[in-house]
């Protein structure tokens, strides 16, 4: 091979790792600015589909406190400023370091979600694959873009139209389909049925934000559907929620003395940390429980055994993650639909 030849191969090799990393970065902090956006807005704009929800309701999404997509946009904006960095800022061994420990931190992240949370999100699986890509073109050679301030401001729109284009791309619209059981539904959506009214099978979980959100849509909906429901919940208390579990117990225990729906309204409408055991039972007596026979229940192994029945049903029906509903035989994933498309579902029922 001849030296010209040779440095032509060197020189391409460098671009390509340059602007790989480059792009690599704008395509990180677009992801991470539209995961912003979905956990800081009233309604996800990108992506609410279940395993977006799952993640997002996870703790692993608030290290210490700080909203994950934070962190992912102060890395991804730093290993952007620093692939253009003024003369003075140039830090090749400081942008070696960071894009290291960023590759290894998105790993560890999307290990968290395959083993830990058991769900995948669409939006994070754009940006940790994004920050493992960063991290091989600056390790093979990915060389610095003199700066410009024509460059810079190139990398606004540019991130603008990445967030754009995951906006068409992980779309945040949840489509009822019929629910996959051999053809049909369920057989426990199947036997919940009730003649002359629309039954809507809920998979609940009292803590989880997205599952709240979509409640209130819900009894919205079912007002405007103005039709006869029969609303029937599972629960289905998430291990990420400490607050979860008890409330379902406190809800098996209330339903049974036929106080079932003015219970989910106020386990619903409660702050999270009213649900303890104490908290609970608090509530079931504002309902109107008779608190010696709602004792009486919180101890009886049933309860724990019908929650675990429950459980098993929903996994059994392929349900893995929340909020999950069934109207009629459609199944609802995700807390996306309006309050509108609600009713209109409903109403078609």
């Amino acid at each position: 091979m001849t030296a010209r030849r040779r440095w032509f191969i060197d020189h391409m090799r460098a671009r390509i790792s340059t602007w790989g990393a480059v792009v690599s970065a704008v395509i990180g902090l677009g992801a991470s600015i539209a995961s912003l956006i979905d956990m800081m807005a009233p309604e996800p704009a990108f992506c609410a589909e279940s395993g977006c929800a799952t993640v997002r309701a996870s703790a692993w999404a608030h290290p210490l406190g700080v909203p994950m997509p934070v962190i992912g946009i102060a890395f991804f904006a730093l290993m952007l400023a620093l692939a253009m960095p003024i003369a003075r800022l140039d830090r090749p061994r400081v942008r070696r370091a960071l894009a290291i420990a960023g590759a290894v931190g998105a790993i560890g992240l999307i290990a968290v979600q395959a083993f830990a949370i058991g769900a995948w999100c669409k939006l994070c699986m754009i940006a940790d694959p994004s920050a493992i890509a960063l991290a091989g073109f600056v390790l093979a050679g990915a060389r610095t873009v003199r700066f410009a301030w024509w460059r810079a401001a190139l990398a606004v729109p540019a991130v603008a139209a990445t967030v754009v284009a995951l906006g068409l791309i992980v779309s945040a619209a949840s489509e009822p389909a019929p629910a996959p059981s051999g053809g049909g539904v369920p057989m426990w959506v199947a036997r919940a049925q009730a003649p002359g009214q629309v039954t809507i099978v809920e998979l609940v979980d009292f803590q989880c934000p997205f599952c709240r959100r979509m409640q209130a849509r819900l009894v919205d909906a079912i007002a405007q559907a103005k039709v006869p429901v029969h609303v029937v919940r599972k629960m289905v208390p998430l291990a990420i929620h400490p607050g979860a579990r008890p409330a379902a117990m406190a809800w098996c225990c209330a339903e049974a003395q036929g106080k079932g729906d003015a219970m989910a309204a106020a386990l619903f409408a409660a702050d999270e940390d009213q649900l303890t055991p104490e908290g609970c039972e608090k509530i079931a007596a504002r309902v109107g429980c008779d608190l010696d026979r709602y004792r009486t229940s919180m101890r009886d192994p049933a309860i724990t055994a019908r929650i675990d029945a429950d459980i098993a049903d929903a996994r059994g029906a392929g349900v893995h993650a929340l909020p999950t509903l069934f109207v009629g035989s459609s199944r609802v994933i995700g807390a996306s639909l309006s309050t509108a498309q609600l009713a209109a579902l409903i109403a078609k029922r």
